[in-house]
């Protein structure tokens, strides 16, 4: 049995949640919270929330369980690149330079 959850547009770049999301990816939920919890990466407060709204979709699926952190295992964790906003800033000799301000989607698979 397995739920998921998923945080869309994210305002931080792929590359930071990656790394930070490298941390969890096989562990138990209950494992995986604690990691974030004292992670100190920007990064690490969405990722917190994903992990455990896939945790409760898991919960509500199945009404008349109950399910321990400890049994349910992150299986699958993967970030994608969303839009990018373009933005252009004065650079030297009159040139404009292009700043992309990019945007993540991130997607968590647990399972019992």
């Amino acid at each position: 049995m397995q739920a998921t959850a998923s945080t869309k547009f994210l305002k931080m770049s792929p590359f930071k949640v990656r790394r930070v999301l490298s941390l969890v990816k096989g562990k138990t939920v209950q494992q995986a919270l604690d990691t974030l919890h004292f992670t100190r990466k920007d990064a690490a407060s969405p990722l917190y929330k994903t992990i455990h709204t896939a945790y409760s979709n898991l919960v509500d699926q199945e009404e008349n369980e109950r399910f321990d952190m400890q049994d349910v295992i992150v299986k699958t964790a993967f970030v994608d690149g969303g839009p990018s906003a373009k933005r252009f800033r004065p650079m030297s000799m009159g040139r404009a330079g292009k700043i992309r301000k990019r945007t993540s989607h991130i997607t968590v698979i647990v399972e019992l």
